[in-house]
């Protein structure tokens, strides 16, 4: 019984013995193997298209980062919901669509309105280049839409007053009918009205339970 449990015992040590020396040769050739580092992302960038351009503007943050950020930063604020209508055809003006690149894949794509009355406006198509799950709606633009495009390259007249401070410290164009959007503020308060109507409508449902919960309490302490 003694042998029986030396040898174990032995062959037990010699397997310890062995995983040991194998753990220490193993690790200078783990350490001396390349490093693995995350992958780069793909660079941005955005193609434009629209009136007056005979063929795409095609602009790549490699050779011109901070146009290509200008213009992205057009559109990625967007909330996840927008308008489900937007202004009539005819007040639009011209329309300039930006198409988002990761690399020289399609993500994202939206329509700008930079001279629309009333303000910049936005639309995001529901159906976008990746197949990603989204809903159409409109949207109000920045203010400096229109010399943001211009800075692109997209020809656009100044037809409007500006101020000082915009993309790359140049002029910010700000469109004369933005700085009295009527229909904007008519929208507001339609939307204003019907949320304080059904906030109305709650309170007279729970004012009517709680006076009925109370005539009931009332009867039965009689």
């Amino acid at each position: 019984m003694v042998v029986r449990m030396r040898r174990l015992l032995g062959t037990v040590a010699a397997a310890a013995l062995a995983a040991a020396l194998g753990l220490a040769a193993g690790a200078p050739a783990r350490a001396a193997g390349p490093a693995q580092t995350a992958p780069k992302p793909p660079p941005a960038g955005v193609d434009i298209t629209g009136d007056g351009l005979s063929e795409p503007l095609r602009l790549r943050s490699e050779t011109e980062p901070a146009l290509v950020l200008a213009v992205i930063d057009q559109v990625n604020w967007f909330g996840r919901t927008g308008a489900s209508t937007g202004p009539k055809a005819a007040n639009l003006g011209p329309k300039y669509t930006v198409v988002v690149l990761a690399g020289e894949t399609p993500k994202q794509t939206y329509d700008l309105y930079p001279l629309a009355k009333g303000g910049p406006r936005a639309y995001r198509p529901a159906k976008q280049p990746d197949a990603r799950k989204t809903s159409a709606g409109w949207f109000l633009g920045r203010l400096n839409m229109s010399e943001t495009l211009r800075h692109a390259g997209v020809p656009l007249e100044r037809q409007f007053d500006t101020l000082s401070g915009g993309v790359g410290g140049g002029e910010r164009v700000i469109p004369e009918e933005a700085l009295n959007p009527a229909k904007d503020i008519d929208t507001a308060i339609g939307e204003l009205q019907r949320l304080l109507l059904l906030n109305l409508g709650v309170v007279l449902v729970i004012t009517s339970g709680l006076a009925g919960i109370a005539l009931l309490v009332r009867r039965r302490t009689r």
